[in-house]
């Protein structure tokens, strides 16, 4: 029989159950490390040689650094993280809101109608130029003050 042809007999269970936990822990660990450096980074509170100071201990003694990052500023590091979701949540709501508000127009669509059915019930506009205006205003392109147009020249 060939060697490489029975490969899985040579590597048992227990085997590659550890091998998979040591993988997966490397990979933990360099999630940790990343998370680490970047609160460095985000801190406010340490001056510039601080945090050169914890960057240094963190990348040459990277197990013995994180550890006691960790220990000694870990409850900082979670309120850090939760300041800056909160600060994007933040922003990203009022993006939300500015662009929902400049999607409906400077004074929205629905003020610009209810505006166009007062002159038209004053009898300024004709049931045409209302319907025109309408249009316009449905579509997106015309403001309620192209109405204005359309009231001169009934002659009123």
């Amino acid at each position: 029989m060939n060697a490489a042809t029975y490969l899985a007999y040579d590597f048992p269970l227990l085997s590659a159950f550890w091998t998979l936990l040591v993988f997966f822990l490397w990979i933990m660990w360099f999630i940790l490390l990343f998370r680490v450096v970047m609160d460095i980074f985000r801190d406010d509170d340490l001056s510039g040689w601080g945090k050169a100071g914890w960057l240094a201990f963190a990348i040459v003694l990277p197990f013995l650094g994180v550890l006691v990052y960790v220990i000694a500023r870990g409850k900082n590091m979670g309120r850090r993280e939760i300041a800056q979701a909160r600060a994007q949540q933040d922003a990203f709501d009022r993006y939300v809101r500015e662009t929902a508000k400049g999607a409906a127009g400077p004074a929205g669509s629905v003020d610009q109608l209810a505006r166009l059915s007062e002159i038209k019930a004053r009898g300024d506009i004709s049931d045409d130029e209302f319907r025109r205006a309408k249009e316009l205003v449905l579509s997106g392109h015309g403001p309620a003050e192209q109405t204005k147009p359309f009231a001169s020249s009934t002659g009123r």
